[in-house]
């Protein structure tokens, strides 16, 4: 388990109370809740491997670390007999406003979608982990961690087990719980506030709860469509034996966007991809616009001054390779499915792959592709699969639409 917020030593360093500007009154912050901080690190060492293919990282730091994450989630899976589910209690989602059911005395929440989903897979990807080690490496961390064949058993029955809430409209519950509390007036408290982005602190001021209410403070359900691709997620849902309708993603959209306030810079950048996934290209560009301007114009209101948001940074570049130029690494090829904004002519970028450097040069016509490495790569092109020679430029002509 990783701490929310930490110092040089480890320690959770997560403040426990908080002041409200608008009220002037401190209040308990359960921030440190937010367990999905692990998940984050697990997803990270994976993409790591599949983006490098470094087996060194992986069998001297990266499998021990990833393997040891996958037990603290398992020791968090609670059975419960009642709903034949394995339940993950007392946590906060990436939303942050709300802290706990509404008249419950405990902090935390039960069975927050996000956290649920991110944590079957990555149980499921330490398969992968464990199948990519060297026998003798494999077992020398097994027996490291002391990592027995009975505890691998009980990570793929929470795999296909573990709780998630959706409604008969396909709608995946931000918590259990979610669909229980009450809607917000957001005309009202837009016309009387106008920036409305930290809504708990107006709610609280008020005298009321975010909890008590459906809202969020960033994207939460939608964070899962954002890291992973939408067959994954129909996967997981699959082994689960929940349905998974064929529209879920935009159903979910419109649900949730309605209900954000976006008080963090990072929600738009969410928002932004799961836009453009839609082909809703002025949605999305009005989002990415928002995401360039966090710090530019302190959005936020005397955040920036503190320190810029390197984190909605990264996740503006991330837009522009992986959301407009539609850049996916997956299994052992490049997929490319570019949707460039209307003002924009050209876009033009390299990045590194397996140790192959590859340059784009992308237009509203064409895809131009430059492969320098050892070994070449297929590139998928809008489903069509190329095979590129090295230091040759690969042009595809884009059709009309």
């Amino acid at each position: 388990m990783f701490p929310w917020q930490s110092g040089s030593d480890g320690r959770e360093e997560t403040q426990t109370i908080h002041l409200n500007p608008i009220s002037g009154e401190w209040g308990d912050d359960y921030s440190s809740l937010q367990r999905h901080i692990s998940i984050a690190i697990a997803y990270n060492t994976w993409s790591y491997f599949q983006i490098t293919d470094d087996l060194d990282f992986m069998i001297n730091k990266g499998a021990e670390l990833y393997l040891d994450i996958c037990r603290f989630w398992a020791s968090k899976a609670e059975w419960n007999e009642t709903e034949n589910r394995y339940n993950i209690m007392k946590v906060m989602g990436p939303d942050e406003f709300h802290e706990r059911l509404p008249g419950s005395p405990k902090p935390g929440l039960k069975d927050n979608a996000y956290t649920n989903v991110m944590v079957a897979w990555t149980l499921l990807r330490a398969q992968e982990v464990i199948k990519i080690l060297p026998q003798g490496h494999k077992k020398r961390i097994m027996k490291k961690i002391k990592l027995k064949e009975k505890e691998l058993k009980l990570w793929d029955d929470i795999i296909h087990k573990i709780n998630i809430v959706a409604n008969k409209d396909g709608i995946i519950s931000q918590f259990d719980g979610y669909f229980g509390l009450k809607d917000l007036d957001w005309d009202g408290y837009r016309t009387e506030y106008g920036n409305i982005q930290r809504l708990d602190r107006i709610l609280k001021a008020e005298g009321k709860l975010p909890d008590d209410y459906k809202l969020s403070k960033q994207a939460d359900v939608l964070m899962m469509f954002y890291l992973l691709p939408i067959s994954e997620i129909e996967d997981i849902f699959r082994r689960l034996k929940y349905p998974f309708g064929k529209d879920v993603l935009r159903r979910n959209y419109e649900y949730y966007i309605r209900r954000t306030s976006h008080g963090s810079t990072m929600s738009r950048v969410v928002h932004c991809y799961v836009a453009q996934m839609l082909k809703k290209p002025k949605e999305a560009w009005k989002l990415f616009l928002d995401v360039l301007r966090s710090d530019i114009y302190d959005s936020q209101g005397g955040t920036t001054p503190e320190g810029i948001h390197a984190g909605v940074m990264g996740g503006s570049i991330n837009l522009v390779t992986k959301g407009f130029a539609g850049v996916r690494l997956r299994d052992d090829k490049i997929l490319i499915e570019p949707r460039l904004p209307a003002k924009w002519r050209a876009l033009k970028f390299k990045f590194v792959y397996k140790e192959i450097e590859i340059s784009l040069a992308i237009t509203k016509r064409q895809v131009a592709v430059l492969l320098h490495g050892q070994v070449p790569i297929p590139v998928e092109i809008n489903g069509k699969l190329h095979y590129p020679l090295l230091g040759k430029t690969l042009k595809v002509i884009l059709r009309r639409k």
